[in-house]
């Protein structure tokens, strides 16, 4: 069974950083993509980032480029997500999610962890 526990999220005033974890069970073979996406009220959840758990191919919305990094540690079966310069635009739930290098859809979602940043 894939479990996905999301967290590091929090209230923070803008152009500051907070890093949120993605710890993982169940699925931590290379032929795997890890994504994070967001959902701001209102609004539909939309994709922020994503990696390939062998770390070769990584992405980005281009709302968070250069400001957001993704990156894994295979060891501790973790994604994480660093946000820094931070706006209030990106308040929003965070999701991490995985799905089968092969495959289009996301299968296993977390819980989501809310960031809030203040103007």
């Amino acid at each position: 069974q894939v479990q996905l526990v999301e967290s590091g999220g929090g209230l923070v005033q803008t152009g500051g950083s907070l890093r949120l974890s993605c710890a993982v069970s169940g699925r931590t073979f290379s032929n795997y993509v890890m994504g994070w996406f967001r959902q701001a009220p209102g609004k539909e959840r939309e994709f922020v980032a994503s990696i390939i758990w062998s770390g070769t191919v990584i992405q980005y919305a281009d709302s968070v480029k250069g400001r957001f990094t993704i990156s894994r540690d295979t060891a501790k079966n973790t994604v994480y997500l660093q946000m820094n310069s931070l706006k209030p635009e990106d308040t929003a739930v965070y999701y991490c999610a995985t799905r089968r290098l092969q495959i289009t859809k996301y299968d296993y979602w977390g819980q989501g962890t809310q960031v809030t940043v203040s103007s």
